[in-house]
């Protein structure tokens, strides 16, 4: 298994494609961050554990990824369109703060997030407010080469200036109109022009000095700036949620094209959304449960808390390109099929290779895993398969174990099985919480070990030793059936 084997499913294409980077082994990826007016929620997270786990897959073949995710902190208007109130300055004036307090408060708490889940911070995060010249610049560039106009201290990107606008998306003017859910601007030329500077009027706290006035950026323009700035006009991946394919990305694409007269992103990633009794969950419908409230259990919809990690494995029990439909049913039983994951691949870790005996060693087993779980991530980063080929590997082997026959190549087995877990996916093996096993299911395997200990004791006519723990059994309550199909066992009520 190469890395040459790896393929994505491309946006712009629309199709499966080998992934084959510019200027391997050095990959330049972009993710659109969050705006930072509100506690991140499980929608974010869906997106963030996804291009984590492309980011860790991506260095776990051997490439070198500069991750670039931005912070907007300012331009994102209500309703994603060019009108209407900053999200951040609403915010501040909801809560009677300045507009860089609210950015300056959720980013913070967007990364204690973050953290939580494993998600490895970005190697660059660039807020928009830091990038105003560049975006000036950009915005000028534009201007000069005939693909944007000025208008009553607005500037505008004109769409029928970009051939190819709309190649992301699948749309043509007349539905990139439709698809606006604003009312027009009447100072623009065509319904589909989009704002790349806004000219602020006296009560806007969040402005700048411009060529065309005061003013402050739109929301698609900081992108675009921030994104070539730290990986060229041409890079490898831009990821985001897909609800900004478009207009976000479809506006990206044209004005980067457009200023630079290159290739913007060779391939585009988009992850599916979390849903809520079929609904999208996000903070603009009021049905988003944030990631605080479910580290804590303070929801009306939750009945408990829930730790983190087992919110990181519920997600990467979907593949990133579907939808995800929450529920506490749902959540339960990633819990329990994580507890069942990592008391597997445990029990193979807690092995002291050096106390092995040699002469029971067989044949070699970690290719054969290292095959169906790359074979899996390779296909788009398929997580939900490279784990279900984990759970049946490590089953197979526990038992050989338990039988005292070990791979000879157990120790290099142990070691990738460590970085797969930790490294790729992302899940922690040392945390207390994350190895705990659920009570039930250890009795279980303990009285499975006790029935096997008796069945050879009666095989060697030992009754004094089968009696023995059928009588201790039944103290703590445990009830053994003999017939000639085996033996069977109720648990105390």
């Amino acid at each position: 298994m190469s890395s040459q084997d790896l393929h994505v499913y491309n946006t712009l294409s629309r199709k499966k494609e080998r992934f084959e980077p510019i200027h391997a082994p050095h990959v330049g990826m972009y993710v659109c961050g969050p705006t930072v007016y509100g506690d991140a929620h499980l929608g974010h997270a869906k997106s963030y554990v996804a291009f984590d786990i492309v980011l860790r897959y991506l260095r776990y073949l051997g490439y070198k990824v500069r991750y670039v995710q931005n912070i907007t902190d300012v331009g994102h208007l209500v309703g994603d369109g060019d009108d209407g109130e900053d999200k951040i300055s609403a915010k501040a004036r909801l809560e009677q703060v300045d507009p860089m307090q609210i950015a300056e408060s959720y980013t913070y708490t967007y990364f204690r997030d973050m953290d939580a889940l494993n998600v490895l911070r970005p190697d660059i995060s660039p807020r928009a407010t830091g990038h105003i010249p560049e975006q000036i610049q950009m915005i000028q560039d534009l201007i000069d080469r005939n693909h944007a106009y000025e208008s009553n201290g607005n500037v505008y990107f004109d769409v029928k200036s970009a051939p190819e606008y709309g190649k992301l998306s699948g749309r043509n003017l007349d539905e990139a109109t439709s698809g606006t859910r604003i009312e027009t601007a009447s100072d623009k030329r065509h319904p589909a022009d989009f704002a790349l500077w806004k000219r602020a009027d006296d009560g806007h706290l969040m402005k700048w000095s411009s060529p065309w006035g005061v003013g402050y950026p739109g929301w698609h323009i900081e992108c675009s700036a921030m994104s070539t700035k730290y990986l060229g006009n041409e890079f490898d991946i831009h990821g985001g949620g897909l609800e900004n394919q478009f207009p976000h990305h479809e506006c990206e694409i044209a004005q980067s094209e457009c200023a630079t007269g290159h290739s913007f992103a060779k391939y585009w990633l988009h992850n599916n959304m979390v849903t809520l009794d079929g609904q999208k969950m996000g903070k603009s419908l009021g049905n988003a449960i944030t990631l605080e409230e479910f580290y804590t259990g303070n929801h009306a919809l939750l009945n408990r808390a829930w730790k983190p990690q087992v919110i990181r494995f519920f997600l990467l029990q979907s593949h990133y390109r579907s939808t995800t439909d929450f529920s506490e049913k749902a959540l339960e039983a990633a819990e329990t099929g994580y507890q069942k994951l990592i008391s597997l691949v445990n029990s193979v870790l807690s092995v002291d290779f050096k106390s092995v005996d040699t002469s029971s060693l067989e044949a070699p087993a970690l290719e054969h895993i290292k095959i169906d779980f790359e074979s899996a991530m390779n296909d788009d980063f398929n997580t939900a398969q490279a784990i279900a080929a984990l759970f049946e590997h490590l089953k197979k082997l526990k038992k050989d174990i338990q039988s005292y026959h070990y791979p000879s190549d157990f120790d290099a087995l142990q070691k990738w099985l460590q970085q797969a877990f930790e490294n790729i996916l992302g899940l922690p093996l040392s945390n207390e919480a994350s190895i705990q096993q659920d009570a039930s299911e250890l009795a279980k395997e303990l009285i499975d070990i006790l029935l096997d200990l008796r069945s050879k004791a009666r095989l060697q006519k030992d009754f004094q030793l089968s009696d023995t723990i059928r009588d201790r059994l039944h103290e703590l309550g445990v009830v053994l059936e003999d017939s000639h199909q085996g033996t069977r066992y109720t648990l105390p009520k």
